[in-house]
């Protein structure tokens, strides 16, 4: 498929885990990608399975003037924005009254700083393509859980975000989504897959009875991003194997 040929497509987090996937998949479909992370090593790592249409920019996007930049960076390089995928994440938990004030700065930041930064800067390049946004948000961001009060503000906010963004900018052209993934394989979450317990519990509670892989959330990623969405907006779509479904009760014996 080339659903996404010569489009130009941001992806922020594209280091690891989701964000990888998603620059694999737009790219496998004929996009220029924008890898977009702190770490340079491990973009290299994503660009190389890209082919020579991605460009590869490192910045913390919680970082207004890094972000501008790499704006301008895209511009430089292709002269428009198609597609902007606000991936960007990191996780904090632990009882409210042990947090670290550093650490809630942190997430807050890369998460909603992240998001907000990147979308008002490429919005207006965004409305002369007629383009769209897709914010990574969470299943955490639709309801709570246990220990992770700071991250369900955070992903609640996105989800929140992604809403209201779809009301101003509908009539401007721009479509803007969400997708709310449940417990993926990532780095982000290599603390539950290293501990069968807790893995269990998750398996428990979702109706595939097993957690998702990135490529899986990727593949709804460039769903969303496709014309096959064209009239898509507003929505932040669990991807989450069932688990919403269930409200989060374990499955009968």
């Amino acid at each position: 498929m080339s659903r996404f040929h010569n489009k130009v497509v941001i992806v922020t987090g594209a280091g690891s885990g989701i964000g990888a996937e998603t620059a694999r998949r737009f790219a496998g479909e004929g996009a220029h990608v924008v890898l977009v992370a702190r770490t340079r090593a491990d973009l290299e790592k994503v660009a190389h399975d890209c082919g020579p249409h991605c460009l590869v920019h490192p910045a913390d996007v919680g970082d207004e003037d890094a972000v501008e930049t790499m704006i301008a960076a895209t511009l430089d390089r292709y002269d428009r924005i198609d597609v902007l995928v606000n991936n960007a994440g990191t996780v904090v938990q632990g009882d409210l009254t042990e947090i670290k004030t550093s650490d809630y700065r942190r997430i807050m930041a890369t998460l909603v700083d992240g998001t907000f930064f990147c979308i008002r800067a490429a919005l207006p390049y965004l409305v002369r393509t007629k383009g769209c946004i897709i914010n990574t948000d969470s299943v955490s961001g639709l309801a709570g859980d246990w220990g992770m009060s700071v991250y369900n503000l955070a992903k609640g906010g996105i989800a929140n975000f992604t809403r209201a963004l779809a009301l101003d900018c509908g009539a401007k052209g721009v479509r803007v989504n969400a997708v709310a993934p449940t417990l993926t394989r990532t780095p982000l979450t290599r603390d539950v897959f290293d501990h069968p317990d807790m893995l269990d519990k998750f398996r428990d509670r979702i109706a595939l009875g097993r957690p998702g892989e990135p490529a899986e959330v990727a593949a709804v990623i460039a769903f969303l991003a496709s014309e096959d969405a064209g009239f898509v907006t507003g929505v932040v779509l669990p991807v989450d194997g069932g688990l919403m479904a269930s409200n989060g009760q374990p499955r009968q014996a």
